[in-house]
């Protein structure tokens, strides 16, 4: 078998574009099989949706995952951002390789035993880019889905690049039974509005809303003890309130968040006793709840 356990040709520099877009495609009846076959051991599917970049999208997927995990949960996650993937380093797992046998891709293990899946494992230099193409990237993720070993799960988790573009539709139609999408925004006007248009496209796949993440919501001053509202406040909560979406929960800005992120140390378990660790640990139980007593309607 080839080292690349993907079918996938390896991502090229930027002037070989033409070689990347020559990449096969599977055939749709045998790939959706074996997606089927493989989903049907995964009781809940998760996507992370945003409009808009910036508002932490990863780190919420990332942190998310660990504190299901943390609950007891099995978890695995897909990184399907293919132009950014960063869920490798934020789970402290940069650097790993993808290995395959006859029963297909063995996931990455990460903290929690949480089984990790991203383009990242696959890229050869750091600075290397991904010149995908929609049809490219759609086979990409039917490989996520139908060849990797994701064994029985509690949750997968699939983060997913801001907008409502070609990766958004492809997990749309692609992911049987999809449990439904958690919305991730930060309290601005230019964020919410942009997640708006998220949650008009969960509509109009038929898929439903399990709730609404407001990232960076206020950052706590320590000598203080006080609230800042360095982006606006409860813009997120105020937004899920008119859209008849719950509120899942609103995380507050830490320093030591980018800090480990940039040294590829998992913030939820370097700091589980932070108000933000603390605070992915209440979203995973009403997600928990949501999902697994059935309490949430369609969006």
């Amino acid at each position: 078998m080839s080292s690349n356990p993907f079918r996938l040709q390896s991502p090229q520099p930027a002037k070989q574009p033409r070689d990347l877009r020559k990449a096969p495609v599977p055939q749709v009846q045998g790939a959706d099989l074996k997606i089927q076959s493989r989903m049907k051991n995964v009781k809940y599917k998760v996507a992370i949706l945003s409009g808009k970049g910036g508002v932490g999208k990863s780190f919420v997927s990332s942190n998310l995952a660990m504190a299901l995990a943390a609950a007891g949960k099995s978890v695995g996650i897909i990184d399907v951002d293919f132009h950014g993937p960063s869920v490798p380093k934020m789970l402290g797992v940069r650097g790993q390789m993808l290995t395959a046998d006859d029963n297909g891709i063995n996931p990455v293990n990460g903290p929690f035993g949480i089984k990790v899946v991203s383009i990242d494992f696959l890229l050869p230099r750091d600075d290397t880019p991904v010149i995908w193409r929609g049809s490219i990237k759609h086979s990409a993720i039917r490989q996520f889905l139908g060849d990797v070993n994701w064994g029985q799960l509690d949750y997968l988790i699939i983060d997913m690049p801001p907008g409502t573009g070609d990766e958004a539709l492809s997990v749309a139609q692609l992911v049987p039974n999809i449990t439904g999408f958690v919305i991730v925004t930060i309290p601005s006007e230019v964020s919410t509005l942009a997640v708006r248009r998220s949650i008009n496209f969960t509509k109009t796949v038929n898929t439903r809303i399990l709730g609404v993440v407001e990232n960076m919501s206020y950052f706590v001053c320590p000598s203080e003890s006080k609230n800042y509202y360095i982006f606006g406040q409860d813009k997120g909560k105020k937004m899920a309130e008119e859209l008849g979406v719950p509120l899942l929960g609103q995380v507050p800005l830490d320093p030591r968040i980018a800090e480990s992120n940039d040294q590829g140390e998992p913030f939820f378990l370097k700091y589980l006793d932070s108000p933000a660790s603390k605070e992915f640990l209440k979203i995973a139980d009403k997600v928990i709840e949501i999902v697994e007593n059935q309490k949430s309607s369609l969006a």
